[in-house]
């Protein structure tokens, strides 16, 4: 059933009138969460709505408008999925073979396949920082970081969220099209889809670009934040665009775009049995997250760089699309607001995180006494250890300990120290030849048990 305006007077129905709604919310919501600049793009099927507010670089004082590309993190990798489904449909290469047919650099995981790198369903860690990544070439970043003994997990049995896995499908994007990756996703999607390009990166951009912001928490205003990404991580997180532009992408993955043919989206938000992506999502596909939201199943992905935070939503079954982008951390949770906004103004209830009335009830809370230990996802360390009551409480790579609650079904929550509030953590997992728990998962993130104590 499509969507629906909720009843009212007829004028009120009219997308002048909802886009007049829609800028007072986001302008309203803006200054709440101490954002300096934000989009919202909604396209209803027949109406595209596009709001925006702020601004686009605090330093300059420059304004967001339409056409403000800003940095989207992560949300550069459906794209990359995108080429390297298009490359499938083409017959260059088939997504259940080994992706070291094509890429030598990943000879010390030969089982891991294509598919397993689009779904993160392949268990390579998630890649080194980006300073350390600066320092080296894709071809070594990928020998290092893709070994035997370094998989998280037996490939296509489990779900983490991989950065190399990202690395590795620009590497072949480039392998099989002779490209580089910023050449191929320029001519093969953006400049189809009428998108000016924007990279993290650029000397001279093309077009207005936002910076992200952090908040100085002695004096409460907002500073602008230095994207930081290596070259070769492009394909995890290289793009910048504005809501416009995404609401376009959206578009296409529901199948209303000759840019990408019907298999093609129809493969990529087909769930993967294995993936199992606990806080991120409610399942995963091929490059897209999927979203379950009243008895419907959502594409998207969500995307956060220095300072930025990016969301995108597709209703295969009803064509609509939400697209949003804001310069500030807090843009997160203005986004999680404005989409309840959304539900009361437009009757589009768009999932904005993973489905929560999907959480069975757990119960209480349980003691987990050999969940302590050491845990590893490449170079990054989970350390989980009793802390002062008792409790167990998480730290990764030495950073502030939080304490942990769970849950006799092996989840967990993060209970946040200065509120008490508990946040989704994750995970725990048993072998079940063994019954020890040998792998913990943490915000997407799966890492692989080391030691005890």
């Amino acid at each position: 059933m499509p969507y629906t305006i909720p009843a009212a007077p007829a004028a009120s129905r009219t997308p002048s009138l909802l886009r007049r709604d829609l800028q007072e919310r986001l302008d309203a919501l803006a200054r709440t969460h101490r954002v300096p600049g934000a989009q919202l793009a909604v396209d209803t099927g027949t109406d595209v709505i596009a709001v925006h507010t702020g601004t686009a670089d605090v330093t300059t004082g420059s304004p967001v408008t339409a056409d403000t590309a800003v940095p989207l993190g992560s949300l550069t990798k459906p794209y990359t999925a995108a080429l390297v489904m298009l490359l499938a449909d083409d017959g260059d290469l088939e997504l259940d073979e080994p992706a070291c047919e094509h890429l030598p650099e990943l000879a010390g995981t030969p089982e891991v396949t294509i598919r397993q790198l689009l779904s993160h369903t392949g268990g390579l860690p998630t890649g080194p920082d980006s300073d350390t990544a600066a320092a080296t070439t894709a071809a070594r970043y990928l020998t290092a970081v893709c070994t035997a003994r370094d998989l998280l997990f037996t490939p296509g049995t489990d779900f983490s969220y991989s950065n190399a896995g990202y690395v590795a499908a620009g590497r072949l994007v480039e392998t099989v099209t002779g490209m580089p990756w910023p050449e191929a996703v320029r001519a093969l999607l953006l400049e189809p889809l009428g998108i000016r390009p924007a990279f993290v990166g650029d000397a001279a951009p093309v077009r207005p670009v936002a910076a992200g912001h952090a908040v100085n928490t002695a004096t409460g205003q907002a500073v602008a934040a230095r994207q930081n990404l290596a070259p070769l991580e492009a394909p995890a997180g290289a793009l910048l665009a504005g809501a416009l532009d995404l609401a376009a992408f959206g578009a296409a993955l529901t199948g209303r775009s000759d840019l990408l043919p019907p298999a093609v989206t129809k493969e990529m938000r087909r769930p993967e049995p294995a993936a199992r992506p606990g806080t991120l999502a409610d399942g995963w596909g091929l490059g897209v997250a999927l979203y379950q939201r009243d008895g419907r199943v959502w594409c998207g992905h969500d995307g956060n760089a220095q300072g930025t935070s990016c969301h995108l939503r597709a209703d295969p079954e009803s064509g609509v699309v939400v697209a949003f982008t804001g310069n500030a951390a807090g843009a997160t949770a203005l986004w999680r607001d404005l989409a309840e906004e959304l539900d009361r103004l437009t009757g589009i209830r768009v999932p904005a995180a993973a489905a929560a009335d999907d959480v069975p009830d757990r119960g209480r809370p349980v003691e987990l006494p050999d969940c302590a230990g050491t845990y590893r996802n490449g170079t990054t360390a989970y350390r989980i250890a009793p802390g002062p009551d008792g409790t167990p409480a998480l730290s990764v790579d030495g950073d502030l300990a939080l304490p942990l609650v769970c849950y006799a079904d092996l989840s967990c929550d993060l209970r946040d120290p200065a509120t008490g509030r508990l946040e989704p953590g994750g995970r725990f997992h048993r072998d079940p030849a063994t019954g020890r728990i040998d792998r913990v998962q943490i915000s997407g993130r799966t890492a692989r048990r080391t030691d005890d104590g």
